[in-house]
């Protein structure tokens, strides 16, 4: 650490140097020669690449304080993907919900059997209903005691006491709530039914606690990235005090902002990717410990689905982000200290 910073100030005397002797030369009538683009572009980019370099040698070179950077990141990252992850399989499970919405259609207990079949076949060609199912009183009696446990109370009974149902099932094209309720206004029309059973507020409050929890997560992440601007903004604030004279001596051979700033951006990406990595190995173990707790829960609600994590696009998304966001943060640190730093 000591000989880098040692180099540097070595190096910096040397521009110094080399920049008085030009003006002396300017001066004296010498001739002053030209530097090429392709110079200048070669320059700009090993320059980058030194920067890049020489930020993450800096950042390695104090291990703990990077650490617990990161590990702020991290957390700051993890708990809004976190609640992302587990709202969108709760949207996934809560679709499947939606695709088993049916009616029971209860019919009365004197309706004929033409009647019924009539109803049936009329039902049937209707291009709203995907499928229908008719359970007779036999076997509806027959699922009851099965599933009641009052096999011996049904069975004291003088006559079956419960009516023909039919089971419909609408088409994907009318999940929504006002045609279903259109579906079930048509059907309750019929003067042989009796009711029409169709439970859509349990679905109305998964949608209002879906859109809640979107909008949630949506704060929460804007309140988590100001979070991250703040602290990679006062780690780079505190490294740009450290350095003060080596930027000073630097403006003073005609460094200009740019060239500055350039080392202080890299760091910047440095700590965000970091945080980013750590983030990834945070939801990974936290996933882990809940995935079975949470797939055996999914199992009661007789669902598909299982719990899902982070996929390989979601990963590099993160990386990105998370990258963006801590050179984001560096550049709106450093362009404001920088601006209190010039020479006397």
């Amino acid at each position: 650490m000591f000989k880098r910073e040692s180099t540097q100030s070595v190096t910096a005397s040397a521009l110094k140097s080399a920049h008085n002797r030009a003006l002396s030369k300017k001066a004296s009538g010498a001739k002053v020669s030209t530097v090429s683009g392709l110079d200048l572009l070669q320059a700009w980019l090993g320059h980058h690449q030194s920067s890049c370099r020489d930020s993450l040698y800096r950042s390695l070179a104090a291990p703990f304080q990077t650490l617990l950077t990161c590990l702020v990141i991290a957390i700051a990252i993890a708990l809004p993907t976190g609640l992302f992850l587990g709202l969108q399989n709760v949207q996934q499970i809560g679709a499947t919900w939606k695709d088993s919405a049916q009616m029971s259609v209860f019919l009365k207990r004197e309706a004929k059997p033409l009647a019924i079949d009539q109803l049936k076949v009329s039902l049937g060609q209707n291009v709203t209903i995907g499928s229908l199912k008719v359970v007779s009183p036999i076997e509806a009696l027959s699922e009851f005691q099965r599933y009641s446990g009052l096999e011996n109370v049904l069975f004291e009974l003088d006559e079956n006491p419960l009516p023909t149902v039919f089971i419909i099932q609408p088409k994907n094209t009318i999940k929504d709530s006002e045609n279903l309720l259109a579906l079930q206004k048509m059907i309750a029309s019929n003067s042989i039914v009796e009711s029409v059973q169709l439970d859509l507020s349990w679905l109305r409050r998964l949608n209002e606690l879906l859109v809640l929890g979107e909008r949630l997560v949506m704060a929460l992440t804007s309140l988590l990235v100001v979070g991250v601007l703040l602290v990679i903004g006062n780690t780079l604030r505190l490294a740009i005090d450290s350095r003060r004279e080596e930027i000073v001596v630097t403006k003073m051979v005609g460094g200009t902002n740019g060239f500055v700033r350039r080392p202080f951006l890299y760091s910047g990406f440095w700590y965000g990717l970091g945080g980013g990595i750590l983030a990834i190995m945070l939801l990974a173990v936290v996933g882990f410990w809940l995935k079975e707790p949470i797939n055996n829960l999914i199992s009661f609600y007789e669902s598909q689905h299982a719990f899902k994590g982070l996929g390989v696009g979601s990963i590099a998304a993160l990386l990105t982000g998370s990258a963006f966001l801590g050179w984001l943060a560096a550049l709106v640190a450093v362009t404001r200290h920088l601006r209190r730093i010039e020479p006397v």
